[in-house]
């Protein structure tokens, strides 16, 4: 039986990686096919949106699903994705500012990275909230920020899942081209989905006491 239990666990933890390889390469296609500026918004959401299905157990084909969910998805992935890129475009470029500035610029550089961090906890929630909710598009960062700050401990998880793949992904280039992408959005997806239901459940309770 323990040995039959091993090969299961190893069976699923193998299916995993294969699943986020598969979902990376998807993801990467259909953003070069959109010429990566009206590429990304809409293969990001579509992901976000397979990988949510994933996690609820869901089976389908992942190429069709995709073209289907990246169509359906165009222009509200545009108008999501595209600032949040935008803006930590801007952000990386200061950073690099300041720092080639050195010692002097110090205080900048790390308000700049202060300023990075919070964008990225913040569209940790926005992405998955996006597929999860049906929410309008000028109502998600709003609630993706509130929910940011009123989860502290899920928001330093999700930091240190991001943090741990972009050091693997560091360590070896070419694992991070293959996997890192879909690995991240599908463990920030199921994370995401249990914050939220969490979250549903404490104001529920508060809203029956």
């Amino acid at each position: 039986m323990s040995g039959t239990g091993w090969s299961i666990k190893l069976y699923d933890v193998a299916d995993e990686v294969i699943w986020a390889v598969r979902l990376n390469c998807t993801w990467l296609a259909f953003t070069l096919l959109g010429g990566v500026a009206l590429g990304i918004g809409p293969a990001t959401l579509a992901a976000y949106s397979l990988a949510r299905r994933r996690s609820f157990g869901e089976s389908f084909h992942i190429v069709p699903a995709f073209q289907a969910e990246f169509r359906r998805e165009f222009r509200r992935g545009t108008f999501v994705v595209l600032p949040v890129v935008a803006a930590a475009v801007v952000l990386i470029g200061n950073y690099l500012y300041f720092a080639s500035l050195g010692a002097k610029a110090a205080l900048p550089r790390l308000v700049v990275l202060a300023a990075l961090a919070a964008l990225g906890v913040i569209t940790a929630y926005l992405l998955p909230m996006a597929v999860h909710y049906d929410l309008g598009i000028r109502t998600l960062l709003p609630k993706a920020s509130l929910i940011a700050l009123a989860r502290p401990a899920s928001s330093v998880v999700l930091a240190f899942v991001a943090v741990c793949i972009g050091y693997v992904s560091a360590k070896f280039p070419v694992l991070g081209i293959l996997l890192a992408g879909g690995a991240w959005i599908q463990l920030n997806t199921w994370l995401c989905l249990r914050f939220f239901a969490e979250n549903e459940a404490r104001l529920h309770l508060k809203g029956t006491s």
